[in-house]
Order: structure tokens, then sequence, then C-alpha cells
């Protein structure tokens, strides 16, 4: 990964932008953009957009939601604790003791979430799963007063991890899902802007996965693209504990490349040509199945409409929705070089319905 890019994403990572607050992350991704095309703009629900070739053919949407698991703020206690909600899919004993940043009008506060003592919990109760309801966010306040003062009811926040990288180019930080399809969809358009194909392409930054898909829906709506090609991170199954996961999930593994989607929610014509650009360009992949909707931005780009010619490129990713989830540097390259030389193949001739209705065959004597 080249040192701009890298700097792009240390700063995307950065970000606090739980969904429904991702304006810190858009603002990131939408000023990387307009280094390389003025055609940037963001709709009144959040997603942020840019776009190349105006008017070419065919319209192709890129999506990666930047919007991440994280916390709101639901209530101020007399003695100044604070208690929360999560937004998205928390596994509840994943949040005790951690860390937490909250971004307040007063700028970032720093808390931690608390918990009874384990010396203290009933032996009865040490094997309970902890509920959300049992955990409060500590800012050091005195009081309430004190804590209003910086903090305000519906303040979002987001674990207070930084991104990392250890041996190999493995990379660690919270919000791996999805940041690094939002960053990969840029750097895939950043590749386009150089080599303008025929095609009009528009790279988004979705807003709301997490909480249904939400920023897909209006953005392909708005769009009405013939073409999308949606990236997410997926479940790598190479560590302790997932070998039961593989037949399946498959044997998706780190460094090995992106993972190219096959199944319900995936165009075949589009998924032969991603395939037979990986294998044209020598770009590691991996491929997965998925007999139903993939419960990502590709599933509402497919449903838009009359329908879309849709695909799925995911970054494989260890430990999904925790503080610390893993991902390659190198499979998010491969994944941006392999979207944008698929791009660059597609013409207003191609055919998305050719494998899908085959031509009849004549009947007998005719």
């Amino acid at each position: 990964m080249d040192k701009v890019a890298r700097q792009f994403l240390e700063r995307l990572m950065d970000t606090i932008s739980p969904s429904g607050f991702e304006e810190e992350a858009g603002q990131v991704w939408a000023d990387e953009a307009r280094t390389f095309t003025k055609d940037v703009w963001r709709d009144q629900h959040g997603n942020t957009y840019a776009r190349l070739n105006r008017g070419g053919h065919p319209r192709i949407m890129l999506a990666g939601h930047v919007d991440e698991i994280g916390v709101q703020i639901t209530h101020v206690s007399d003695k100044g604790f604070l208690h929360f909600a999560p937004i998205g899919g928390w596994d509840p004993q994943i949040l005790q003791g951690q860390r937490i940043r909250l971004r307040t009008k007063k700028g970032r506060v720093l808390g931690v979430i608390g918990k009874k003592p384990v010396h203290l919990i009933k032996p009865e109760e040490r094997d309970k799963v902890t509920k959300l309801d049992d955990l409060w966010i500590d800012i050091g306040a005195q009081n309430a007063r004190q804590a209003r003062s910086v903090v305000e009811i519906g303040d979002p926040g987001s674990i207070a991890y930084d991104l990392i990288e250890l041996m190999n180019g493995r990379c660690v930080s919270r919000a791996m899902d999805d940041k690094i399809g939002a960053f990969v969809v840029l750097e895939a358009a950043r590749l386009l802007a150089k080599s303008k194909p025929a095609a009009e392409v528009i790279a988004v930054a979705t807003v709301q996965e997490e909480i249904g898909l939400r920023g897909a829906t209006t953005s392909a709506f708005a769009l009405d693209p013939q073409v999308g090609i949606a990236v997410d991170v997926n479940f790598a199954t190479d560590f302790p504990s997932m070998e039961g996961e593989q037949k399946r999930l498959g044997e998706i593994k780190l460094g090995r490349g992106p993972t190219i989607t096959r199944g319900a929610n995936v165009n075949p014509v589009l998924f032969d040509l991603l395939v037979a650009t990986a294998k044209k360009s020598r770009i590691p992949h991996q491929i997965v199945a998925e007999p139903r909707g993939t419960g990502t931005d590709a599933n509402e780009i497919q449903l838009t409409r009359a329908g879309v010619a849709t695909a799925l490129v995911s970054v494989p990713n260890r430990y999904m929705h925790s503080p610390n989830e893993m991902v390659s540097l190198d499979d998010a390259v491969s994944a941006a070089r392999l979207i944008a030389a698929a791009v660059e193949r597609l013409t207003a001739q191609t055919d998305f319905a050719a494998s899908i209705c085959p031509p009849r065959p004549a009947a007998p004597g005719a």
C-alpha cells in the first residue's frame, strides 16, 4: 500500500461514525475523493458520492458502507454516570471494561464502560451472560451537572481503539467493518481516474448499513445504476474455533486475496467477469458461495427498481464486531485493483442477461 493510500486509511479509521452519525467519516472520504475528481457530493441521507466520467456507459455504482457499530447515550444519572444503547450488533461481553470515545458538541470525550468487579459478583451469577443494561459509561464526572456540561442525550460513541499494524501487513482496528470497504471503493475510483474507462463510475460511501442496509437503498435508487459492486468484509475462517465453520462458509484466509461471492445476490455474468479479470491480471482471489441474499449493500443494490447486475467483493476479516478486527492490507489493495480492472472491461454492449436467459433451442423440424 502506498503512502497516500495508507494515510487516507488512517484518517478514515480515526473517525467516529456509528450508524446515523457518519458525518466525520463522510467528510474524510469526500476530501480524499476531491484529490482526483471534482464531482463529489453528499445527499440528505448522509451518503457521500464521487463520480468519474459523467454520461459514460454503463453507469456503475461502487459501494462500501462507512458506518460502524457503536453506542448512543440515553440517560445521565444523578451521579454523572452515562447509560447507553447499542448501535448495531454488539456482543455485550466485548463492551465491558472498554474505553469509549464519545463525539459531542464540545469535542471528543473519553470514558470507560464500567461493571461490578468480579470479586463482588455472586458465584451463581458469574457464569451468566452480562446484559447491556448492566453496563454504564464513566467519564469521571462527579455529578449529573458536570456530565451534562460535556455530554448530551443522543451523543454517539465508539470504542477507543486505533489502527495498528502487526506482522505480514495485517492491521487491526475497530470498524474495519466496513471502513475498509469504503476505502477500497475510493481506491478503485482513484485507479479508474487514471485509466479513464468508458463507463460512468460512482463510488459511494453508504450509511446505516449496520442497522438495515439503509444507505444502499436510497443511494442506489437515486443513481439507478446498471451495474453495482458492493465491497464489504466477510468471515475469515483461518483461526482457532472457526474450523467447524469451514463447511458452511468455506476456507477463507487472510492474505489470499479478496473474496468474490457467487450466488443468488450476484449476477453470473458479472461474477464470471470478476473471476476472469482476477486470473488475467494475476490478482489473488477466493470464491465464496452464498445461496441467499448476502446481508450486505449488494442485496439492496440488486433489488433496486427493476433490478441491477450486482456483485460482491469482500475483504476477509478476523474477529468481526470486536475492538480489533484484523484484515490484510494486501487483500484490500488487491480488491481495489480487481474492481478497477473489471470496470475497465465493461462497455455499453455488455449483456448481463446472457447467461441468465440463454437462447431457446429451435423446435424439431423448424
